[in-house]
């Protein structure tokens, strides 16, 4: 027997273990400076709302740098943001409780400073993709579209194929979606690949989607099948949870966990100031309307009738009458450790429409957020100036961030205002931090 349980996004209950995945520090030893949450603040230098990439990174950053007091509020039970893993009690497999989470960056700035905190192991994303029944490598290359299109192809014949097939629609011409995905790899490869997989995430035909979701999709004319073209790649060698454990673990950083800022903003010395990363227009009290986020379910299953159910970290289901958009099995990105032989954990991945109460993973581009988030954006200016809160990461800027951009841009606004802000006593400004 199997058994399989469905997990909400915004479940947030840990799965405790006893050690973490490098054989490293007891997890009852993980927060030694924890604010408890009945706690007041006292009266720190900085306060951090939120304890993802962004967050750690700027407290860390004041903490070891500048010598700062800095308090971080954190409405979860656990730091780290949707970047947290943890071990799966039965089989001790590391999961992603968030969706899987992939480091890869060709920022040697950001390379360097993560390197402070964790090791990383060598390991390249690949992905596949199922189409009927077929699996594909992925993203599209010339082993794709030789297996597709049932022959060898050199990489200048590959060109032009694809060339002629997508001149059914001229690119400046398309009016949605799918014109635009027909005008960059022609009708055949958009109805097999991306057709279905894209109806999915955004619960909408195609023809009903702005062509502007779609900038680009890339094609490589080689059998190179890395997911990512990033110089630097890999993951922490013990874990994500390690990584931000270590980040975290400072003198001068206290952490409140299962705190939300909106209660006890109130408890704040007047003027100290805020980095907020929690949703932009939550902030606000949503007065100029809620921004659209697309959000995941997750369906995590323990295999006991295989120790290895798809051979690959990640497979895309494309088609259409397939439910979820992927699979992932966890156990392929840690081949280095011994998990069990004899079962497994995959995870099936949905995407939807967020609702109240949903965790918020993808911004949704349409006119109608653009022209909400450029009200917010103003908003979020005056709060800089009236009440030293600069806003930042994914749901404070309202922009999807893949990790090392977040840490990227928290790097940025500690050199570029807070710095400034607590040597030269020179105001903050703008309303995020710089890409």
């Amino acid at each position: 027997m199997h058994g399989t349980r469905p997990v909400r996004a915004q479940i947030t209950d840990p799965l405790m273990r006893d050690r973490d995945p490098g054989g490293g520090s007891p997890r009852g030893a993980l927060y030694p400076r924890a604010v408890p949450a009945e706690s007041s603040p006292a009266h720190p230098d900085l306060v951090v709302v939120g304890s993802g990439f962004f967050g750690l990174t700027v407290a860390e950053r004041c903490a070891a740098e500048l010598g700062k007091k800095v308090l971080v509020l954190e409405r979860r039970s656990h730091i780290g943001g949707n970047a947290y893993s943890e071990a799966e009690p039965e089989t001790g497999i590391e999961i992603h409780r968030y969706g899987a989470h992939l480091f890869h960056t060709s920022n040697k700035r950001v390379w360097d400073y993560v390197n402070r905190f964790t090791a990383f192991t060598g390991y390249q994303h690949r992905v596949f993709a199922k189409v009927g029944d077929q699996v594909y490598a992925f993203p599209m290359n010339l082993a794709l579209i030789n297996q597709f299109f049932g022959r060898s192809h050199s990489p200048d014949e590959a060109r032009a194929l694809i060339a002629e097939q997508a001149s059914e629609v001229d690119t400046k011409d398309a009016t949605n979606l799918e014109e635009k995905a027909i005008s960059l790899i022609g009708r055949p490869l958009y109805e097999a690949f991306i057709k279905g997989y894209n109806a999915k995430q955004w619960q909408t035909d195609p023809k009903n989607l702005d062509a502007s979701i779609i900038t680009r999709l890339p094609v490589r004319y080689t059998f190179d099948n890395r997911y990512f073209n990033d110089t630097y790649e890999g993951l922490p060698v013990d874990g994500y949870a390690a990584w931000l454990e270590r980040m975290a673990d400072h003198p001068n950083i206290d952490i409140r966990l299962d705190t939300d800022f909106f209660a006890v903003r109130g408890e704040i010395p007047a003027g100290t100031p805020v980095v907020y990363t929690g949703p932009l227009d939550l902030y606000f009290g949503h007065s100029e309307g809620e921004l659209g986020w697309r959000t995941l379910d997750f369906e995590m299953e323990v295999r006991h009738d295989t120790g290895d159910f798809q051979g690959t970290s990640v497979v895309n289901y494309n088609d259409a009458d397939v439910p979820y958009t992927r699979i992932l099995e966890f156990r392929h990105m840690h081949p280095e450790r011994d998990y069990p032989k004899d079962k497994t954990v995959i995870v099936r991945e949905y995407s939807r429409f967020a609702e109240s109460g949903d965790e918020p993973y993808y911004p949704v581009n349409t006119p109608e957020n653009r022209a909400k988030l450029e009200r917010y954006r103003e908003l979020a200016r005056k709060e800089t100036v009236n009440r030293n809160v600069v806003f930042g990461g994914r749901l404070g800027t309202y922009k999807y961030l893949d990790m090392h951009m977040a840490i990227g841009s928290a790097l940025t606004m500690f050199e570029n205002r807070l710095v400034p802000y607590f040597t030269e006593n020179r105001p903050l400004s703008g309303t995020e931090s710089e890409d």
